[in-house]
């Protein structure tokens, strides 16, 4: 099987400083960094990290050949990823506090000029049982999710950022929807009704994460591991990346989120997005070390 990830492609740029700014504070930052990042992007990496076959379909600029380059170096598949000459690679600034929390925005660029045609075109080669990724930062995302339900694919939907609308289109096509409890809790005040989907995994932060199955009303959690955190970013991203892969190599759901909170725990000791996220080989060594 294999894991096909409609997802952003982010250049981050990250600023160290010693508390987030208020408004109409100006503070000089006690570091830089310039990185690999995006959702789609980090959770791809995680995917082909954890040793699943993954194609990231989605969009960036025509140069930033760099970039292209890291998301090979991490066996990513990239034969799909449209270069668009008129629009620019999307990017984040990232702003990090001694406490590891952050606050970032996004220029989505590329991401949300995707051409739905070539799209559909590259989502051929999806089989029954793969899997097909979306998140909320690129355009073409319920396109997508029909085409691959239609081909009998499943779809995991990271419901981030937050977008309502966004998340009415593509729930009639989603079979798992991933969101921190932040998340949910905005979508059971829309939707009280549920979401109608097959299952959810709702990530929690240090409190673990817990996956909902909406058929059988089945509970799974995971507690998170202990870490000293160095940097949250794409912790959530590198959760999801490596559930999927989990699910694709054939563990059982308990399993999955075992390998998934193990990468989560060892990303948040590293500083960085999609550069930081761990192998599969140093996801085992850790939890190899955890009580079960």
């Amino acid at each position: 099987m294999a894991i096909w990830n409609l997802g952003s492609i982010n250049i981050d740029h990250v600023y160290r400083l010693p508390h987030l700014p208020q408004p109409g504070e100006t503070l000089a930052a006690r570091g830089y960094g310039l990185g690999l990042g995006g959702k789609g992007a980090n959770q791809s990496v995680a995917a082909a990290r954890a040793g699943s076959v993954t194609h990231h379909l989605g969009a960036m600029g025509a140069g930033d050949d760099w970039v292209l380059a890291r998301l090979d170096a991490a066996g990513i598949r990239t034969a799909a990823i449209q270069r668009l000459s008129d629009q620019a690679t999307g990017h984040a600034i990232i702003l990090l506090d001694a406490e590891a929390e952050n606050a970032i925005v996004i220029h989505p660029g590329a991401n949300r000029a995707i051409d739905a045609a070539r799209l559909d075109a590259d989502l051929a080669g999806i089989a029954p049982g793969d899997l097909l990724l979306l998140q909320n930062e690129t355009s073409a995302q319920p396109e997508a999710a029909s085409a691959a339900r239609a081909r009998g694919a499943r779809v995991i939907y990271s419901a981030a950022p937050f977008d309502l609308a966004a998340v009415r289109a593509v729930l009639p096509h989603v079979s798992i929807l991933a969101m921190n409890e932040g998340e949910a809790a905005q979508l059971a005040a829309a939707m009280p009704e549920g979401p109608g989907v097959e299952a959810m995994l709702i990530t929690k932060g240090a409190k673990g994460a817990d996956y909902r199955d909406l058929r059988t009303g089945a509970v799974h959690h995971q507690a998170a591991f202990r870490v000293d955190p160095v940097d949250t970013t794409g912790a959530g991203d590198t959760f999801a990346g490596y559930f999927a892969a989990g699910l694709d190599q054939g563990l059982e759901v308990a399993q999955a989120l075992r390998l998934a909170s193990g990468a989560a725990a060892l990303k948040v000791t590293r500083a960085g997005a999609g550069d930081a996220i761990p192998t599969r080989a140093e996801v085992d060594a850790f939890l190899a070390d955890q009580p079960i």
